[in-house]
């Protein structure tokens, strides 16, 4: 069988050109459509990115001339393809909904990266080593909303990658887990292009992302929940208290977590043995873009370091280490995902490849 096609939405964008980057000889899918803002559209690819392709590549000859659609325009998609990712980011949060819930009303399943419907009830949110389940809840959104072939699936934000799967590993294996403490070092690639300014950053850390610590605290409720009648019921078992920061660095989300158990305690080897062993249905499914081993553990004390190890198993893995007691919970390590992969366009590529095989994208 051929690769199925598909579209990017805001396509010229950060999150839209590592989406292209990425898919370039996807065995699955191919790219046959970009769409973005109404200024880029009508232009050629390579000429409305211009001054902004950031990528380390160029802009593969394929995709060149492809001539960007306005993102409102539904009259010129190409027919043939089979659903779209969603790379928007419109300063209105329910101007980035309604889109997107017209190209599912089309009858064009979306797989998304923007917040705008990750607290939407019936819209699944998922991390596919966590929740991978929750897919179910796309034909109760349908049901919901009339439509036939089209739903909204999105992926959770980039800061929470770094701790969301490890603490669903141990809780697993039986230790469940009553409160966190996180504190996020985030990269300016986070922030988009042209991002934070370099004044601000360099030399610096700015000690506050608007809305990221309350998307870290409250996300892994919707993501550690259980599918319900009309959606999903938030497992609020896990008090969460985030501090998240700007640091000069361009890729790679490091978090450090202090962790309390609620009633057995595990040891320091029987963590590090359920972290290393952790498997999931991408890995059993062999997802092309599924990292071989989820969890990453590095025993030298000054790892994980974003330089060295953000591109750990196609920037797909999360890498850990510095596990030790702490003096008031239980327990402390460091974290560190790719944000601009495993948080952003690759976790989203990843959502759709297990959509594609549980038979969502046929």
């Amino acid at each position: 069988m051929g690769k199925l096609k598909v579209g990017i939405l805001g396509a010229t964008g950060m999150v839209g050109q590592n989406y292209i980057r990425l898919l370039e000889n996807h065995p699955w899918f191919e790219v046959a459509d970009v769409a973005a803002s109404p200024r880029s559209a009508g232009k050629t690819y390579e000429q409305a990115t211009n001054h902004k392709w950031q990528m380390p590549m160029e802009i593969p000859n394929n995709l060149k001339d492809l001539i960007v659609r306005d993102v409102q325009d539904f009259d010129n998609i190409d027919s043939e393809i089979s659903f779209v990712f969603s790379a928007m980011d419109l300063p209105k949060k329910e101007d980035t909904r309604e889109i997107e819930f017209k190209y599912a009303k089309e009858g064009f399943p979306l797989v998304s990266n923007s917040s705008a419907n990750r607290w939407t009830l019936d819209v699944p949110m998922i991390i596919p080593e966590v929740n991978h389940e929750h897919v179910k809840l796309i034909p109760i959104q349908q049901n919901n909303r009339g439509f036939s072939n089209g739903f909204v699936l999105v992926k959770p934000n980039c800061s929470i990658q770094s701790y969301v799967t490890p603490i669903y590993a141990l809780e697993q294996s039986g230790y469940k887990v009553n409160k966190l403490i996180v504190t996020t070092l985030q990269a300016v690639s986070g922030a988009g292009y042209p991002g934070v300014a370099s004044l601000d950053v360099v030399d610096n850390i700015v000690p506050f992302i608007n809305g990221e610590e309350e998307k870290s605290e409250k996300e892994p409720a919707k993501i550690l929940g259980t599918l319900g009648k009309n959606g999903i019921l938030n497992d609020e078992s896990i008090q969460i208290s985030a501090t998240c920061t700007r640091v000069p660095v361009s890729d790679g989300h490091t978090a450090c977590v202090s962790i309390q158990f609620k009633n057995k305690i595990p040891s320091q080897e029987e963590i590090i043995r359920i972290w290393t062993e952790f498997k999931s249905l991408p890995q059993e499914l062999e997802l092309p873009f599924a990292p071989k081993q989820p969890i990453i553990y590095l025993e030298n004390n000054n790892r994980p370091q974003p330089k060295k190890d953000r591109e750990n198993d196609k920037g797909m893995a999360v890498t850990i280490g510095r596990l030790r007691k702490d003096s008031v919970f239980h327990f402390k390590f460091v974290g560190l995902s790719h944000n601009t992969i495993r948080g952003a366009a690759g976790g989203a590529i990843l959502n759709a490849e297990l959509l594609k095989v549980k038979g969502y994208l046929e």
